[in-house]
């Protein structure tokens, strides 16, 4: 019931992994605009969705559950770098100076802390503004102290933590993640191999008592270990890999072959992307992170054991191509084979000239507000129902992810009906 979620008091921190990248600082600018009216939030659904309620009524999200206002939100965070968000935006060269502009000052008060940074995980990055740890215990135990200061020294009621940072390289789940003492033991241990930077800011944040976000494909919170950690702590998980571009449409389109019981033979996908996060994937081990992320949709929607005649043998690849003059406007090249009655082959092409962080901006602050909402609300481990949001759903080993887009935002309207005391529609919603 509403009277049980803790009311949205207080300042809201909002810490980013990454706060002087293309995501952080254009969902910051926007964020900062919009509170002063000089912005919509386009793309944000906490902010501008409806949903029908008992009444009969649409509703806003945000006038349904008590979402945190975006004027008592405090934006800060870490970065390899140590330029502050209005230097960092303009270097990332997504909004237009003018639109900068507008909140100048308020970007340039916001200075990113020294990161915790394994030039390992992501070696096209040479980063200058870096902690020195001994172990990864120790890193943590940093990121913690930074967490701490940054709420006490904002006066922040709570804190949610985001990564919006670049891809790491693939690491296949060890033994050292399957509980949270081998987790920890291993932390201490400074087994650099299995214990990535991300997993050190996600433990932080969860021993502190604040959401953590995973916005890419790393293993990270999708072990048992974190599993455990956050059930202890009660707090709520989310992720991963921002939903913003390519994958955004398959999501759609496959379902939509599926409910007309269309076979597909071959759906090709590549990108040019020329960001910062474009580099870093250009290195091999770490776009196989984003690899398995972006394969594993279309199987999960497709169910080719219970269709074989339609889905058994779809060939499907991803590519994803480093290319510098794009900058952040992103352009993703599907080529779809499919085929109808008595198997004639058709197909469709879809070009998606996108701009990457403009649609993973309102994903990021989405993911923030409803990951605080949940954790007002009582609710910890992993938010299946925040799926909608993510690339590569979360899911524990009993469950299968849910990735088709519709099904995701039906999850995200019960979730939000049941916090309330209201049940679904007698129709399909």
């Amino acid at each position: 019931m509403k009277e049980n979620i803790q009311p949205a008091t207080g300042r809201l921190g909002v810490l980013v992994v990454g706060v002087g990248g293309a995501v952080a600082t254009t969902l910051i600018t926007g964020t900062l605009a919009a509170r002063k009216g000089m912005a919509k939030p386009i793309g944000s659904i906490a902010q501008l969705a409806t949903m029908r309620m008992q009444d009969g009524k649409e509703h806003l999200i945000k006038e349904v559950v008590p979402i945190a206002d975006l004027n008592d939100i405090v934006f800060g965070g870490w970065d390899i770098f140590p330029d502050n968000a209005y230097e960092a935006a303009m270097y990332a060269e997504v909004l237009k100076e003018k639109d900068l502009n507008l909140v100048k000052d308020e970007l340039q008060a916001i200075r990113p802390m020294t990161a915790a940074f394994d030039h390992n995980f992501a070696k096209r990055l040479n980063g200058t503004h870096i902690k020195q740890a001994a172990t990864r215990w120790d890193m943590v135990e940093q990121l913690r102290e930074d967490i701490r200061q940054f709420k006490a020294a904002n006066g922040c009621a709570r804190i949610v933590v985001l990564w919006a940072a670049s891809t790491e390289i693939f690491i296949p789940m060890a033994e050292e993640h399957r509980s949270l003492a081998a987790l920890e033991q291993a932390m201490k241990e400074n087994k650099t191999e299995v214990i990535s930077p991300s997993m050190c800011y996600a433990y932080a944040a969860i021993a502190e008592g604040a959401p953590f976000i995973m916005g890419a494909p790393n293993l990270c919170v999708d072990i048992p270990a974190m599993w455990e950690f956050a059930k202890a702590k009660q707090v709520p998980i989310a992720g991963k890999d921002f939903k913003s571009g390519q994958t955004l449409m398959k999501t759609v389109l496959a379902p939509m072959f599926k409910t007309r019981m269309l076979g597909v033979s071959g759906w090709f996908s590549t990108n040019i992307l020329g960001n910062r996060d474009g580099e870093v994937l250009d290195q091999p081990e770490n776009f196989k992170t984003k690899e398995v992320s972006k394969l594993s949709v279309i199987e999960n929607i497709f169910e080719p054991e219970k269709y074989p005649d339609l889905y058994g043998n779809v060939y499907h690849k991803v590519r994803i191509n480093y290319y510098p003059p794009r900058k952040d406007n992103k352009e993703a090249w599907d080529n779809i084979d499919i085929f109808g009655w008595m198997g004639y082959p058709m197909e469709i092409k879809v070009n998606f000239l996108c701009r990457d962080s403009i649609l993973a901006a309102p994903i990021a602050l989405d993911l923030v507000l409803f990951s605080d909402l949940a954790l007002r609300a009582g609710m910890s481990g992993i938010q299946t129902w925040l799926s909608f949001f993510c690339k590569s759903p979360m899911h524990d080993f009993e469950h299968q992810p849910v990735h088709d887009l519709f099904q995701q935002w039906r999850m995200v309207k019960e979730t939000l009906r049941g916090m309330v005391g209201e049940t679904a529609p007698s129709y399909l919603d």
